[in-house]
């Protein structure tokens, strides 16, 4: 079955807006999702990725390479043929061991044919695709180290049982949790672009549009599917021309001033609060087809670039998000 249209997701605009975002620029650093169990987090990203054009990626290899000449030595893939393949989708699992992630000897060919040859793991099937953390904040702390230093370098590194292994590993890195079950480490924390923040909805006429839609799907598929297709294919479409605007969208130096204005009215750590909320504001500005970045796309992408980034203010009850939304509001007007 195809995963549930993106288009038909019943409201959580601020979510799916981050996810489109990042599919315009995958290198703002993937999409933060704290809030209620059940309200859509897992279904985006899969539907997000669903309705992706396909990657062009060389039939069999295990890091998705474009090109032949980018096909790492130990795949032993013999053909140098191109294929359309879905973007790739990896749930990383809480339990995951070290070796399934990154990689490792394979012990089969070891035993059987007494060949060192190398086990890809998760990291290598999420290359130029997502990777999707559930209760990330729930995860091991070995494994966080090893997920900071692949998010920083964009390769994995394997050095062990005689194996010295290096592949691209890059990706929309994804996570979702509920605060109330434990924080996320600060380090970790920094290296997701945009944070949201998602909660059930209220309204009783969306509940029952949700259930109307699930229920659809569920039992209705065909026509349920046809239904949303023209609605997939238009997003799809203002994605792809979202990308190729995006180098041709003028920055003025006036919106450069305001960014750094509001970083530092903030107080966020760092430099990369900058550099995450200009790459977000250019990419949401080349989503509403702008041709130049303007103090209104600042202001609509900050909370999500800047409420994970803020130092902690234990007089502050509001909460970061409301701190966001006040401090533009001072400073942008």
């Amino acid at each position: 079955m195809h995963p549930f249209p993106f288009s038909a997701i019943v409201g959580q605009d601020e979510m799916k807006q981050a996810m489109i975002l990042t599919a315009i620029d995958a290198s703002i650093g993937g999409v933060l999702v704290f809030g209620d169990r059940g309200t859509g987090k897992s279904t985006a990203v899969r539907a997000l990725a669903a309705l992706l054009p396909p990657i062009k990626a060389i039939k069999g290899c295990p890091i998705n390479s474009a090109k032949a000449k980018d096909v790492p030595d130990w795949a032993q893939v013999s053909t140098k043929r191109a294929q359309d393949m879905p973007t790739p989708v990896v749930d990383l699992p809480l339990g995951a061991t070290e070796d399934r992630v990154t990689g490792a000897l394979d012990i089969e060919k070891a035993l059987t044919k007494g060949e060192k040859a190398f086990q890809p793991g998760l990291l290598a099937r999420a290359n130029r695709g997502y990777l999707y953390i559930d209760e990330v904040n729930l995860l091991e702390d070995h494994i966080v180290d090893l997920l900071l230093d692949v998010a920083q370098s964009g390769e994995n590194v394997v050095e062990r049982e005689g194996l010295s292994i290096r592949h691209p590993a890059r990706f929309v890195l994804v996570g979702s949790g509920n605060p109330e079950e434990g924080e996320l480490r600060p380090q970790l924390l920094d290296r997701f672009g945009l944070s949201v923040e998602v909660a059930s909805p209220k309204e009783i006429d969306t509940r029952v549009e949700v259930i109307k839609r699930r229920d659809a799907f569920e039992n209705d598929n065909a026509a349920f599917m046809l239904r949303w297709q023209a609605e997939d294919a238009a997003i799809r479409d203002r994605i792809l021309k979202a990308r190729k605007s995006l180098t041709k969208l003028k920055t003025p130096e006036k919106t450069l001033i305001d960014v750094a204005e509001l970083c530092l009215a903030l107080g966020s750590d760092g430099l990369r609060g900058e550099l995450t909320l200009l790459k977000a504001a250019r990419a949401y500005a080349a989503w509403r087809d702008d041709t130049a970045l303007t103090r209104a796309h600042v202001r609509e992408v900050a909370p999500m670039a800047l409420r994970h980034r803020l130092r902690r203010d234990p007089l502050d009850e509001a909460g970061s998000g409301t701190r966001v939304a006040r401090t533009v509001e001072e400073v942008l007007g």
